[in-house]
This record gives C-alpha cells, structure tokens and sequence, in this order.
C-alpha cells in the first residue's frame, strides 16, 4: 500500500465506535488515525479507507458527509 510523502499515520487508542478519522493539519499533511485497539486486518481495512478520502480529495469537497462516506 502507497502512503503519500504528505501523509502521517498514528495507531492510537479511539472509542470502539471509532475506526479511524483523519484530520488535515496547517502545514497541509493528512494525520491519519487508526484505532490501535483493531485487529491488524481491521487496521488495514481502515487505513484503506482513509487513504480513499485522502486520494480522492474528499477534504476539499463540499458533498455532505453522508454520500462521501457512501462513495466507498
């Protein structure tokens, strides 16, 4: 799996609820972060997912959350 120069991936205890959420930093990174309490096989399920938001510039759209969250 390619993780972009501009990418910062953390394994951090979340809520269960939680999978993983990325946030866009000032300098322009995407910190991406992943529940560390996850499987290694839900982990990298996860990663993927985010990466998807990264790669398909969902940060710069203005859809509603739901139907960028129903692209995947």
């Amino acid at each position: 799996m390619y993780v972009r120069d501009d990418v910062i991936v953390r394994y951090i205890n979340l809520p269960v609820s939680v999978r993983g959420i990325t946030t866009v930093d000032e300098e322009g990174n995407y910190n991406v972060y992943i529940n560390a309490k996850l499987s290694s096989d839900r982990q990298r399920i996860a990663l993927e997912h985010e990466l998807t938001h990264v790669n398909r510039g969902d940060f710069d759209s203005f859809d509603d959350i739901e139907n960028i969250e129903n692209l995947d």
